[in-house]
């Protein structure tokens, strides 16, 4: 192992590991965010008394967390790119080929599959909020919207942060897959780098330590923010 190779500047790829992890983060954020956005409208939709919700809900958390992430990426790069170029060809007869933005599509893929896992988590901490809080709150004339705002939210909230834990951490190791197409994050960092300087392991080993800093800090704030939400919290 050659650790000069990791230095600052022209000689060094330090600083290149550095923006990569900066564009691992972003990207991780951003799916995180979505898987939520989408965590919650299928949650609602198998929670929902109309069947045909129902099935939707189902139907989208079986297939995406029946395949691999990584046929998401294929299908969504390079068949969004296809399904584009036959739109621009037949309203304006453009023969180019068309590139989908390599950020909105890594941020796009990681945060629909992960929101397949968001799904389920949701769906649980909604049930697991005690069905007597929202008739006592509904006894003593809550509205929906208040039911909603007061007790139901915060509950499933709190119920849902170790889940989504583990989502995070699903986002934020998925983001290694989008170096496929050509997105400069930690992974496709240290690949470079190896090709370049022919030390495989120098560069793969500080991919590892980077990922494993990146979760072991993540873990640390979700474990704070799961005691900040848990307290008054009685306990047996």
């Amino acid at each position: 192992m050659d650790f000069s190779l990791l230095g600052w500047g022209n000689a060094g790829w330090g600083d290149e590991f550095l923006r990569g992890m900066g564009m691992t983060l972003a990207v991780a954020t951003g799916a995180f965010l979505l898987s939520i956005v989408f965590g919650t409208i299928f949650a609602g939709a198998k929670l929902s008394r109309f069947r045909v919700l129902q099935i939707c809900g189902d139907i989208y958390t079986t297939v995406l967390r029946g395949i691999p992430e990584l046929l998401v990426i294929y299908l969504v790069f390079f068949g969004g790119g296809s399904v584009l170029r036959s739109i621009a060809t037949s309203l304006f007869g453009f023969e180019g080929y068309v590139d989908l933005p390599v950020f909105a599509t890594g941020v796009l893929c990681i945060g629909v599959s992960a929101g397949a896992y968001s799904t389920e988590v949701i769906r649980g901490a909604v049930l697991a909020v005690p069905k007597g809080e929202i008739d006592a709150a509904r006894a003593i004339g809550m509205s929906t919207t208040l039911r909603f705002r007061r007790i139901l939210v915060p509950q499933a909230a709190r119920f849902a942060l170790p889940g989504l834990g583990n989502v995070w951490q699903f986002a934020l190791k998925d983001t290694a897959l989008i170096s496929i197409v050509s997105l400069v994050e930690i992974m496709r960092t240290a690949a470079l780098g190896a090709a370049s300087t022919k030390e495989p392991f120098t560069f793969f080993i500080t991919a590892f330590c980077l990922f494993l800093f990146l979760a072991s800090i993540s873990n640390r704030g979700f474990r704070m923010a799961e005691n900040w939400a848990d307290r008054g919290v009685r306990r047996e």
